[in-house]
């Protein structure tokens, strides 16, 4: 019995001496470089007010270190939350994962509608589309459209896996505004 405790207990030792070899220093500091300098990390990230300007459009593209989702509006914009972890049609609650690709899912709320002041769709979109062609991306998988509920539009936005993100607000073109959701490839080099 004492040898199976001991064997047990060398084996956790070698094992997390194995998982730690060459991932962090003596003090505690991670040794590898970070990927294209990038240093966004994974938490949630808000900011920003409610707006009337409705969603025109939502695309995709593709960078040398990440890739990019891109949520147009028709006058300005400032306010989103972006977060890991499960996501929500507005006004159901009907959980998005098993209907978007990818290993982990960024949920994406924008403090504003899809639709005008009339209450018509602004984008072309139902609950559910999958809303960009993402073949050949390296990390993103999916963009699922939530609907739009008093205010507020939401997406899935599925990714390869839990990647570090960030999220800004471009104006322009015109009275027009910008989020934008990049996702790098990698953690590090």
């Amino acid at each position: 019995m004492r040898i199976r405790s001991a064997l047990t207990a060398l084996a956790v030792v070698v094992a997390g001496l194995v998982a730690g070899a060459g991932s962090s220093s003596a003090a505690g500091t991670t040794t590898g470089s970070p990927y294209c300098g990038i240093t966004w990390g994974s938490a949630e990230k808000s900011a920003g007010a409610l707006s009337s300007a409705p969603l025109v459009d939502v695309r995709a593209g593709r960078h040398d270190c990440y890739d990019r989702v891109v949520f147009e509006f028709a006058g300005p914009v400032d306010g989103y939350a972006v977060g890991y972890g499960e996501t929500w049609t507005e006004g159901e609650g009907l959980a998005l994962s098993p209907y978007t690709a990818g290993g982990a899912l960024l949920r994406v709320s924008l403090r504003a509608p899809a639709y005008d002041d009339a209450h018509q769709g602004t984008v072309p979109y139902a609950v559910g589309a999958h809303v960009a062609n993402l073949l050949r991306y390296p990390t993103l998988r999916d963009v699922v459209f939530g609907g739009s509920f008093e205010g507020y539009s939401t997406f899935a936005v599925g990714v390869r896996a839990r990647l570090p993100f960030r999220t800004f607000v471009l104006a322009g073109p015109g009275t027009h505004s910008r989020i934008v959701l990049d996702v790098a490839h990698q953690w590090q080099e």
